[in-house]
């Protein structure tokens, strides 16, 4: 019996497998064209190299690789991947995520939060960082969207061949499949280990479908954001405890690690411990020398949007665990409240994740104040100000999302290393006519695309040759295009739009200024509000008085985000502020040079200026204004500018907002920006603080411990005597006598403090008080401010502690 060709045999086979599950294929535009050559069609429909190349035949593989040309590109590629050859991850930051959007290709988000995460590993692997993903492998991701007669959306889950995504299985030492037990009561619970691969960057990945597990169990990892209460805990814990314990298990000991949102929590305590045991110290010491290494961003702009599990439930669930903690299952929720000692609060992983980390940031600049509002329950009697939360901005990988044509007047305009490059790259040398033809041709593809999509559509739906015929005439690639695509839900207001559909169709089918717009979104399939957002666009794009200029496009995903972000003049986001955390989508138009039209919210009310884009300046609280203003900008502003033509033919005043937003903002707003951020205010100091914290057996982080336990035990016993007050010669002279009890004056700062704003000026100790354990302290303002602003107060003081986040302790005058 004769058997089949192995392709592996080929000379140069090997070297392709390796181009193929290099996932940088999705983002380098010189791979497209190998891929095309093995199967045009099948990269085009997927953007899966390694289902390109799994799929062809022997004879075609053997053909190719014979071919110098083809060689010739192969080459090409791997110099390009040999460039970012693999460096030391001693210092390694992993990065702990629910989700990533690396590739449609290896389909594990949902939305944003993935984007994000994806876009820092890309970025990561231009720019050299040590950066490792660490996630969950699902088998049937989220669901996949599609609407029916009814206009309204069905979810679909179907399964993942992992065979055919781009990944492979981890192994051990001894060769074995290598796998992590899920701390739970019970037999264990194993989860498999896989590896992803994006440059000279790699993402792990954990899941449960193994065969020495229950169903129940084996479906841990089936879907993202699915089940109850009881899978959501089992995935928080498989991706913290699971993926921390994976990493020591390939001999990675990360300096850093990053908890991308709350649902990473459970890292911080498997660090812990890890650390406690080597280290023969209490889990409260080795917490202290761990958070230093811990940043935790929070992307959620609402309290409600935490993740919280009652508090008896989690006991159970976490008793084995918590006694491998050394601790007791109480001990172990209470670092989940926001008051440790509440029984009757459940226990939220953002909470605990603020407590075991030492670094917090929100993820734009109004986010980060809104965070603090929200986080500071945990820092009683802190002034919002105090609250230990900044922030960096998220970025988008810019080079996956610049279509081809924008890709050419960049690399003409700023070299192929622009992105990477420190100096943030402009076009100036770019004419009118080279953007104006740029955009006409992006503008073209999406036309072609959509029109493409909806004769799909309707020859899935069986419809008659006159009514097919029609999907050849949808759109037209002169008419100003509007992109609207998000998730739907209430808070970002996805109908504001619809608020007045026979104002919008005037606006629309406009005889000289038409405009017409491609919806897309998915609600979460337990957000019935959300579902009848989704309705009422689908029923508006087929049944309103404006159907040829509106399109519903199902199933938004990203190689279709990527297709719209391309395309689009004018991209919409309406959220209700101050509920969007960042929003990412507007920003990947940027680089192509799409302008942006958005509530003053997110990233956005960083980034607006007249020049640039237009802005919804009310607060969110009006629906009824806010459509309104939108209208009269799309009719009397966007519009006739778009259409203000000169005797070339050419929007002179439109491609100079195009010139200024994709100069002023594409960099700003790039990954490779916050990613550099990150390392230097984040990851740089962070390294540092857990070198120093657990050096010579932990020696400073005993200290602190013991410093931390010394002063909450005595902090009750602080008091201010009467403050004195002189004004004389234009300054205000405080003298404030404090009784210190057991507390050592170096153990504590003496503050002058005002709110609005926020002014703070250390006082300078003086005598001791007589008959007590005590000092005065004083210090002088200007009298520019009443002297009733002015308030003393008393916080810890520790050369290495980071205060309040670590002893949020403070004693008023």
């Amino acid at each position: 019996m004769m058997h089949p060709p192995n392709p592996s045999e080929l000379n140069g086979y090997a070297t392709l497998r390796a181009l193929a599950l290099d996932l940088r294929s999705n983002w380098n535009h010189r791979a497209d064209s190998l891929w095309s050559e093995i199967d045009a069609e099948l990269w085009r429909a997927t953007g899966n190299a390694w289902l390109v190349l799994q799929s062809a035949t022997h004879g075609r593989l053997e053909q190719l690789l014979a071919s110098a040309t083809f060689r010739a590109r192969m080459d090409d590629l791997v110099a390009a991947r040999s460039s970012a050859s693999s460096r030391s991850r001693d210092d390694a930051i992993a990065f702990f995520s629910m989700e990533f959007a690396l590739s449609e290709a290896l389909p594990l988000y949902s939305g944003g939060l993935g984007n994000v995460a994806g876009d820092y590993l890309k970025a990561a692997a231009d720019l050299g960082v040590p950066l490792i993903g660490v996630g969950l492998l699902y088998q049937q991701g989220y669901f996949r969207q599609s609407i029916n007669a009814a206009c309204e959306q069905r979810e679909h889950y179907p399964f993942y061949d992992t065979s055919q995504l781009p990944i492979e299985p981890v192994y051990d030492a001894e060769g074995a499949w290598l796998r992590v037990p899920l701390p739970r009561p019970g037999p264990p619970v194993w989860l498999r280990v896989w590896r992803a691969h994006a440059g000279d960057v790699s993402l792990f990945l954990l899941d449960s479908n193994h065969p020495a597990n229950t169903p129940a169990d084996r479906a841990i990892t089936a879907q993202l954001y699915g089940g109850g209460d009881d899978v959501r805990l089992d995935q928080e814990l498989a991706l913290g405890v699971g993926g921390y314990r994976a990493l020591v298990a390939v001999g990675l000991r990360p300096r850093v690690c990053h908890l991308n949102e709350g649902h990473a929590a459970f890292v911080a305590l498997e660090r812990a411990r890890q650390f406690a045991v080597e280290h023969d110290v209490s889990l409260d010491v080795a917490l202290t020398a761990t958070r230093a290494g811990n940043v935790f961003t929070t992307h959620t702009p609402v309290d409600a949007g935490f993740d919280r599990f009652d508090a008896s439930f989690v006991e159970a669930r976490l008793a084995s665990y918590a006694a491998e903690l050394g601790v007791s299952a109480e001990e172990l929720v209470a670092l989940g409240r926001a008051t440790p000692d509440d029984r009757s609060e459940r226990f939220c992983t953002a909470w605990l994740a603020a407590r075991t980390s030492g670094v917090i940031n929100g993820v734009s600049r109004k986010h980060g104040e809104v965070s603090r509002e929200i986080f500071q329950v945990l820092f009683d009697r802190w002034p919002r100000a105090d609250v230990p939360i900044t922030h960096v901005t998220n970025g988008v990988h810019v080079p996956s999302w610049d279509s081809a044509e924008a890709d050419n007047v960049w690399t003409k305009a700023c070299g192929e290393e622009r992105w990477i490059r420190v100096n943030a790259p402009g076009l100036a040398t770019a004419s009118d006519e080279e953007l104006w033809t740029m955009r006409a041709r992006e503008r073209a593809n999406l036309v072609a695309f959509v029109r493409e999509a909806v004769r799909r559509l309707l020859e899935a739906a069986v419809v008659d040759a006159a009514t097919l015929d029609r999907a050849a005439h949808v759109f037209d690639a002169d008419t100003l295009t509007i992109g609207l695509a998000r998730r739907f839900t209430a808070y970002k207001r996805p109908t504001l739009l619809l608020r007045d559909t026979a104002r919008l169709v005037s606006i629309l089918t406009h005889a000289d200024r038409p405009i017409q717009i491609v919806v897309a979104g998915k609600a979460h399939p337990r957000d019935e509000e959300g579902k009848s957002f989704v309705r009422e666009w689908v029923e508006f794009a087929r049944y309103g008085g404006a159907r040829r200029h509106v399109v519903f496009l199902a199933d938004y995903d990203l190689r279709l985000a990527e297709r719209l972000v391309q395309g689009i003049d004018v991209w919409i986001n309406t959220p209700r502020p101050p509920s969007e955390a960042c929003g990412t989508s507007g920003m990947k138009t940027l680089v192509n040079g799409g302008l942006n039209l958005s509530s003053m919210d997110g990233w956005w009310a960083e980034a607006f200026s007249p020049e640039i884009g237009w802005a919804i300046e009310g607060d969110g609280r009006d629906d009824a204004s806010d459509a309104s203003t939108l209208y009269d900008l799309l009719e009397n502003v966007v519009a006739p500018e778009f259409y203000d033509r000169d005797a070339a033919g050419i929007p002179r005043a439109w491609i100079a907002r195009v010139r200024a937003s994709m100069s002023t903002l594409t960099a700003r707003f790039s990954a490779h920006r916050a990613l550099r951020e990150y390392a230097s205010q984040c990851y740089s100091p962070a390294t540092a603080a857990f070198a120093r914290r657990s050096a010579n057996g932990a020696e400073v982080a005993r200290d602190l411990t013991a410093w931390r336990e010394r002063l909450t035990a005595r902090w009750k016993a602080l008091r201010f005597g009467e403050v004195r007050v002189e004004t004389r010669e234009g300054r205000h002279f405080f003298v404030a006598p404090l009784h210190l009890d057991d507390i050592a004056p170096d153990e504590i700062e003496v503050e002058l403090y005002a709110d609005n704003p926020a002014t703070r000026i250390a006082m300078r100790r003086l005598e001791p008080l007589l008959g007590a354990h005590g000092f005065s302290y004083a210090a002088d303002v200007s009298a520019d401010r009443a002297a009733s602003d002015f308030t003393p107060r008393v916080i810890p003081k520790h050369p290495d502690a980071s205060v309040p986040l670590e002893l949020p302790l403070i004693h008023w005058g």
